[in-house]
């Protein structure tokens, strides 16, 4: 049983290693905004983790099979979403408005930022309920661990595993790219990063509604 938790860990942290919309959203967020923003976010996509776990225990994979409509929905739905986050963050770095615009209009804006950390939120949990990699995670590999008959009495252990570790990776990422270094590189090259950033929520987001 320790040997299958243990390849479980290693599972989730390699998906967590791989850069998806969650990663690149809360990356852009703390080098962009705040630290307490990011944090924000990395709470919205445990939140999100936390409901695609209780699906999986239900049993988002016969779900999924009773219902096959349903996953095309969630699919094109949270394409849809990540396009229209891609396209702000395009829009945002063709703009010609310069970002850094003297310390005090920065401190403001992010004073103004944190009082709306409510936003950042909502915003976390809505890229990681459309993400893809989540999807096809709990619809999938979580669900043959959870089937497993050796692990039937610990699946609770198997949902803090998931939630625990992606608490915890998102905080770090969060915490790194909130280091003074990571803002003033972003300051110097915003265009590009978030022409980058956007960019790739947008094929995420068409990969979604293309995929049947």
């Amino acid at each position: 049983m320790i040997t299958l938790l243990l390849t479980l860990a290693f599972i989730n942290l390699c998906a967590l290693l791989t850069p998806g919309p969650d990663f690149f959203f809360v990356t852009q967020t703390a080098m962009s905004c705040s630290k307490k923003a990011a944090l924000s976010v990395v709470a919205g996509v445990t939140c999100g983790v936390l409901f695609w776990s209780f699906l999986a225990f239900l049993g988002l994979n016969i779900i999924f099979e009773k219902v096959v409509w349903l996953k095309k929905v969630l699919f094109i739905g949270g394409g849809a979403y990540l396009c229209w986050l891609g396209l702000q963050l395009l829009r945002s770095a063709f703009s010609k408005k310069k970002m850094s615009q003297g310390k005090g209009t920065q401190h403001e804006i992010i004073v103004e930022q944190e009082k709306k950390l409510s936003r950042f939120f909502f915003k976390g949990l809505a890229t990681n309920l459309s993400n893809p990699k989540v999807i096809i995670y709990f619809g999938n590999v979580l669900s043959l661990f959870l089937s497993n008959p050796t692990l039937e009495h610990v699946h609770v252990l198997l949902l803090l595993i998931v939630i625990l570790e992606t608490l915890l990776w998102f905080t770090l990422v969060a915490l790194i790219f909130s280091l003074p270094a990571c803002k003033s590189f972003y300051q110097r090259s915003v265009k590009w990063i978030d022409g980058v950033s956007g960019g790739i929520f947008t094929i995420f987001g068409m990969f979604l509604m293309s995929n049947k």
